[in-house]
């Protein structure tokens, strides 16, 4: 059914206990562009089927900025609460369960709370993945790999998790700074996306996805340690908004793709190190860890030109 056409009930129900109010009802309809609509998304408009086919619905029929929408849902909580005590939006929807009184009069752009709500969402924890091996070098299933071993991981609302692989750990070692770019900074994929160094060495990383920079994990950028020890779960490094990602999968491995890509990576770094390593390989042995510091004669840039491919790249 068409979006814009969903009209059941023109009956609005509530339930107010004291100060806490269970608030069911879709932002369209508190907005009063419908009549009636439960939300049934958990008031993530980001994520919402029904609100992107109301936005299309309306850019379609009226040309309108969806922010006239917003502003009705801000005039119908002005004069439904009264100015002394109105409720948070987050404890009219049941977001939080304490009462709290709204300061900034529904202009949530003003509220740090809100804002902290937002990035607890944004960063929220999601499930470790499940691993499999590709010549003794770890890779997360669902993941997808870049050439330049940065992973990225599509996650609900089709935001991206962005990291680096665990070849990438066990060749250059332990990052002793990250070089991250900042909030809102536009990415390009096979582009320079950040830096990281290492006793004086510097390497650049390509971005495995076009996007926008959504969060920082703050804590594995201060703790290093974090990325070498868990890189594809929390050791991520970046959240991204992603611009045409069907198009960002063109350039990217998975599945049974990716772990073939692994091999052959595994097999060029062998013939660095030289054939007795090689032959150690073959039996089985575990992958040697922190290559950079056991053959320093291979070369920093050697590595970063082989692996990371951005030797010869400008971001």
């Amino acid at each position: 059914m068409n979006a814009a056409k969903q009209i059941i009930n023109p009956e609005r129900k509530k339930r107010i206990k004291g100060f806490q109010v269970l608030e069911e009802e879709c932002i369209w309809m508190k907005a009063g562009v419908i009549n009636f609509r439960k939300c049934d998304n958990n008031f993530d408009c980001n994520t919402c089927a029904f609100d992107k086919g109301m936005r299309k619905a309306m850019e379609i029929s009226k040309g309108q900025d969806t922010s006239i929408v917003a502003s009705r849902w801000v005039d119908h909580l002005k004069e439904t609460f009264d100015g002394a005590s109105r409720p948070c939006r987050h404890a009219l929807t049941g977001r939080i369960g304490a009462p709290k009184i709204c300061a900034h009069n529904y202009e949530c752009y003003h509220c740090s709370f809100d804002q902290m709500l937002d990035d607890l969402d944004l960063v929220k924890e999601v499930d470790p993945p499940a691993y499999r091996l590709a010549s003794g070098y770890k890779m997360a299933d669902g993941y997808y790999y870049h050439l330049g071993h940065s992973w990225t991981r599509f996650e609900h609302g089709g935001r991206v998790r962005v990291g680096l692989d665990d070849f990438t750990l066990k060749v250059f070692g332990l990052p002793l700074t990250l070089d991250l770019p900042p909030l809102g900074e536009k990415l390009k994929q096979s582009q320079v996306g950040w830096r990281f160094a290492r006793n004086g060495h510097d390497a650049a990383v390509l971005a495995p996805v076009t996007g926008t920079v959504l969060a920082l994990n703050h804590k594995a950028r201060e703790h290093p340690e974090i990325i070498e020890a868990d890189p594809y779960d929390q050791g991520w490094l970046m959240i991204l908004e992603p611009t045409m990602p069907k198009h960002n999968l063109k350039g990217l491995y998975y599945g049974r793709e990716s772990i073939q890509w692994m091999e052959n990576e595994v097999l060029q770094l062998l013939s660095l190190m030289g054939p007795d390593y090689e032959r150690l390989a073959a039996t089985g042995a575990e992958p040697l860890r922190d290559v950079f510091h056991h053959f320093p004669e291979i070369g920093w840039d050697t590595l970063v030109m082989n692996f990371l491919r951005s030797a010869k790249v400008t971001g």
